[in-house]
This record gives C-alpha cells, structure tokens and sequence, in this order.
C-alpha cells in the first residue's frame, strides 16, 4: 500500500476505521527517507499523533544467539535520559511507545513473569540542539542464586536492536487532545465509604454501631420477672404463703 501519513492522512484513517486500531506502525523506505518508521496513534478514527524515525542501525532477533521469552510477555519499560522529561520529541515518543506495548492491565506482577525488557536511551543533542539518537535495545531475564531470598538478575539481549533518529513529529491540537485524554464517566471509579468487593465481584458493606447499652433495650415485659420496690417476691405468691399458713 502507498500509503504516507504526513502527506495523505486518509489512507491510515481508512485502515483504522476498517480495523478499529487506535494504534498504528508504518515501514517505508525511499531514496528521500531511507529505512523509514512511523509510529502514531488515532482518537475517533482520526490521526491523532504521530512521530516519524530514521533506523540508521538494525539488529534482527535472528542474529542473537539468546533465548527469546515466551509470546504474548509484558514488557516491563525503562527509560534513560533527562531529555524523556525535556525534549518535547522524546516526550511524544515516549507517550506513544508506553501506549504501543501497554498490553494488558495487570495490578501484580510475578518476578519470574519480568522476562522482556525493554530499554530506551536518550543520545547527546546534536551541535545545534537537535535531538540526539535514540537507542532501542529489548532484553530477557535470567534468575541466578544469589544466596539470597531474591535471586540474582541477569539480562541477556534478545532483539531487535534500532539505532533511530527523529525526523519528523506531528503533534494533535490542543481541542483533539483534550477530548483524547478525556475518560468518560462510565469508567471513573466511584469509591463509596465502608464498601468493597471481594474477587468474585461480591459486594460487602461495612456498618458502624455506637455503644450498646442493653440496659435500657425495651424487651417483652413478663410478669414473672417483676419484682416489688422492696425487692420481696411477687404479690401473688406471698398471698399463697399466707392462705397456706
């Protein structure tokens, strides 16, 4: 397909729609830009963001001689560099590749499920302030004894390996962001006081009593249970005393 976004945006809108992908990936190669990556992500169909890469050197999977980690594995990210939290291109690049390998939403992680790793290094600018080159190195981890409770963490490179510059970067206006990073009412969280939910989805609520004092409950009154203001017996049985006497 020829497709090339920066120029043409229908023909990425058209897959996107078809597809229902927020995400996209584009390799291209030209004589103008050779060995070309564009990585961006789509809100309501439409481009939203995206950034354009130059791969200047490459390291397929096949030419390490490593252990690839089991399919389907989250990436755990790191990212090193000042210019991540400075450089407005690596910032957008950063948001779009957390976005790209997000995977699945999980709350606990096993230490032996930290098999790929992912490593992204910030270069030095360039003499005129330009941004730097940017080093993709992917890993997979291999627990050795360490004589400790926690073992000792070995990484191996696994590949690919991208040695990539910017070239270009679209940023989405600020009325399309706002509208992106919105999240809908539906999937806010409202955290009600003294209720839970167990695993299974059970709802269990929490109720506070004050102090009880069971003294003053009013009960069934029975008449056998009165007692004089003497703290005698009843009249009645004192009656049966004096008729038996």
């Amino acid at each position: 397909n020829e497709i090339h976004p920066f120029e043409d945006e229908t023909g990425i809108e058209f897959f996107a729609r078809k597809n229902d992908s927020s995400l996209f990936a584009v390799g291209m190669h030209s004589k103008k830009r050779p060995h070309n990556l564009i990585l961006g992500r789509t809100f309501n169909y439409q481009i939203l963001d995206m950034i354009e890469m130059g791969v200047e050197r490459c390291t397929t999977m096949q030419e390490h001689k490593s252990q690839a980690c089991s399919v389907g594995m989250k990436p755990l990210m790191v990212f090193n560099g000042e210019a991540f939290n400075r450089d407005e291109n690596l910032v957008r690049l950063k948001s779009i590749l957390l976005d790209l390998f997000r995977g699945e939403v999980a709350d606990k992680v096993s230490l032996k499920g930290l098999e790929y790793i992912i490593t992204v290094t910030a270069g030095p600018p360039g003499p005129n302030g330009e941004t730097g080159l940017v080093f993709f190195r992917t890993y997979t981890t291999s627990l050795k004894k360490s004589g400790l409770r926690q073992p000792r963490v070995e990484l191996e490179e696994m590949g690919p390996s991208l040695d990539l510059r910017i070239r270009r970067v679209r940023l989405p206006t600020e009325d399309m962001w706002k509208l992106a990073v919105q999240v809908p009412k539906e999937l806010k969280v409202v955290k009600v006081k003294n209720i839970s939910r167990d695993g299974l989805g059970d709802k269990y609520g929490r109720v506070h009593l004050g102090k009880q004092e069971i003294n003053k409950i009013q009960t069934r009154k029975v008449r056998a249970l009165k007692k004089n203001l003497d703290g005698g017996k009843s009249g009645k049985r004192q009656k049966m005393d004096v008729d038996t006497e």
